[in-house]
């Protein structure tokens, strides 16, 4: 097994499944693990850097997603632990697996850091919903997983964009 990579490494999986399918449904949550322990940082950083208008609003509003988005990580890893892989959640790990570029800005006003944290969320909530289509096909239970976490993350989203939308419907960009 690499050290980078969440992997089947044990001689078992959930009954019933195949090994071949395990391996698959790893290496999707997998991924999703990564999405979600960057986007737990992200929402952090955007908390201790955002000013302006409105800070204490979103500011208290960020830390309620923190800790729902640990809680989505933890059951992540511990459904890829069910499968026989090994969750890897070391910072280095995590860099080296990530698909997306590192979020950009540092202290910034409110309206700048919600219209880049709601393109966060438009990679994060797509990716997932992607993945539910993918694991609809290998382990309803894991896509269910997803199913509830989505729901989650779109009303994070819905909150985020709450702040930069107009009241014709229009998000800033």
């Amino acid at each position: 097994m690499s050290s980078n990579n969440a992997s089947q490494v044990a001689d078992f999986t959930a009954p019933g499944m195949k090994s071949e399918s395990a391996d698959k449904v790893i290496a999707i949550l997998d991924d999703r693990l990564v999405a979600l322990l960057d986007l737990q940082l992200t929402l952090k950083h955007v908390h201790w850097n955002v000013v302006g208008p409105n800070f204490i609003g979103v500011h208290e509003m960020l830390d309620p997603q923190v800790e729902a988005v640990r809680e989505m990580t933890d059951t992540i890893a511990e459904r890829i632990a069910t499968l026989g892989g090994v969750p890897v959640g070391t910072p280095k790990a995590i860099a080296e697996r990530r698909r997306w570029e590192d979020y950009s800005l540092g202290k910034g006003l409110v309206a700048e850091h919600l219209v880049a944290l709601d393109k966060v969320y438009n990679g994060v909530n797509g990716d997932h919903r992607e993945a539910m289509e993918t694991l609809a096909q290998l382990d309803p239970v894991s896509e269910d997983m997803l199913t509830g976490q989505l729901a989650e993350l779109e009303q994070f989203q819905w909150f985020v964009r709450a702040h930069i939308e107009s009241s014709s419907g229009e998000l800033k960009s």
